[in-house]
């Protein structure tokens, strides 16, 4: 049996469908995929390739104010911020500039430059990229060494419910979704790397460290 990718704790199996099998941690309560399902590096970029995700599209900037709008009230003008995980088309970090922010730029695969990772900044943004961790106790581990104390992590990724919605969540589907928490998993993760949290929306987490 697998052990939990988040915090090594044992697993048990969660659920299983035609395409994958997925375990579920008994301490962290992480939600994972089989790793014999996970995706190359190569197939991963080319379904990221498709998202049309632009910086000026009204929609997906209302998608992205959910997260933007509660962070605003949080942080200084003028305030120094990561987008790990930014994608192509970095719309968060555009919204975020034109409130005054500065903003610096992370993703393995579209602003994949080490420099931006040496050092700490007032808040890091994460939308829709911890859903997709390969490897998350790692993961984890880099997202909260670079958050200043004091300073806040926004994080949206869609949360688990319980075993029956999971079965018919939509969410699961997508080949690299491997990585599904829920408030528990949270939990555990502010009290393993030091940080405060609450859920400000159904998908948006907001962690201050301490």
């Amino acid at each position: 049996m697998h052990a939990c990718p988040l915090c090594q704790s044992p697993v048990t199996d969660f659920h299983s469908d035609a395409k994958r099998r997925y375990f579920r941690c008994g301490d962290c309560a992480l939600v994972s995929a089989d790793p014999a399902s996970h995706l190359d590096a190569a197939g991963e970029k080319a379904l990221y390739d498709i998202h049309d995700n632009q910086p000026d599209d009204p929609g997906y900037r209302r998608f992205l104010s959910r997260l933007v709008s509660p962070l605003l009230a949080k942080v200084a003008v003028g305030s120094g911020g990561l987008d790990f995980g930014c994608g192509p088309g970095p719309a968060l970090a555009a919204m975020l500039r034109e409130a005054g922010m500065t903003m610096a730029l992370y993703d393995p695969f579209y602003a994949n430059h080490p420099e931006p990772l040496t050092r700490q900044y007032d808040f890091v943004t994460c939308t829709e990229v911890v859903e997709h961790f390969n490897h998350p106790a790692q993961s984890w581990e880099t997202l909260a060494g670079l958050v200043k104390p004091g300073g806040w992590l926004g994080v949206m990724t869609k949360l688990v419910i319980n075993q029956q919605r999971f079965a018919n969540w939509h969410y699961k589907n997508d080949p690299t979704h491997v990585s599904f928490h829920s408030e528990a998993t949270f939990a555990w993760l502010a009290k393993r790397f030091g940080f405060t949290w609450q859920r400000v929306d159904n998908d948006v987490l907001l962690l201050q460290k301490r």
